[in-house]
């Protein structure tokens, strides 16, 4: 499964991407929101193989995960986002949740339960 990893706490992403590859996910990572839309318009660009779901943290500078969620729906509508947050802020999952994510998880995260919710998502944008 093509995965998009977006967090800006640079040990976490290397970590997540690691355990990620390990069971057999191909991921790509972005440091923050601007750096994911490049990602994904790339793919889009060059019609390879478009992510299957993308993982994000709602809190990040710059262009947050809110912001990035909404332009990446422009551009990829069915494209499954599950974001993540630090912060148990109800109102934050539901404007992600208007904005059309997929879910979202606090962190941290258990690895098997974000699996479990990657593979509902993608299986949710077939």
């Amino acid at each position: 499964m093509r995965v998009l990893f977006v967090d800006d706490e640079v040990e976490f992403l290397q970590l997540m991407e690691k355990r990620l590859s390990r069971r057999g996910m191909e991921v790509s990572t972005a440091p923050d929101g601007q750096r994911a839309l490049e990602l994904l318009d790339a793919t889009l660009a060059d019609g390879g193989e478009m992510f299957k779901v993308v993982v994000m943290d709602v809190r990040m500078p710059g262009m947050d995960g809110l912001e990035t969620l909404r332009r990446m729906k422009a551009k990829a509508p069915a494209l499954p986002v599950i974001l993540l947050t630090g912060h148990a802020c109800m109102g934050v999952a539901v404007q992600g949740m208007d904005l059309g994510a997929y879910d979202y998880m606090l962190k941290p995260v258990s690895i098997s339960e974000l699996i479990i919710k990657m593979e509902e998502a993608a299986r949710s944008a077939v």
